[in-house]
């Protein structure tokens, strides 16, 4: 990572271009403090084809359902849990 003053990057542009299109990322800076960075955006990844994962995702049924709607199907609500009932001592 080359850094190099502002001042001088705008005399130097087309050099700094071509540095950042090899691959080098340049920070740009003013008075010693980072201003900007120059770097070659990434090359973009293969093209998505949509359905390409068709039939490897499943999903429930009640996938949509509210919180509300299947909490009572469960033995305990684990959003909402209760304090486990206190013990009475053992009668002696």
């Amino acid at each position: 990572m080359r850094q190099i003053e502002l001042n001088e990057a705008m005399l130097h542009l087309p050099e700094l271009i071509q540095q950042a299109l090899q691959g080098r990322e340049i920070i740009i800076t003013e008075n010693n403090l980072p201003l900007l960075k120059l770097a070659r955006i990434a090359e973009p990844g293969a093209k998505r084809t949509l359905g390409a994962a068709q039939g490897e995702v499943w999903m429930a049924p009640d996938f949509n359902e509210s919180y509300d709607e299947w909490a009572g199907d469960l033995e305990t609500d684990p959003l909402h849990p209760t304090e486990p009932a206190k013990s009475e001592p053992p009668a002696a």
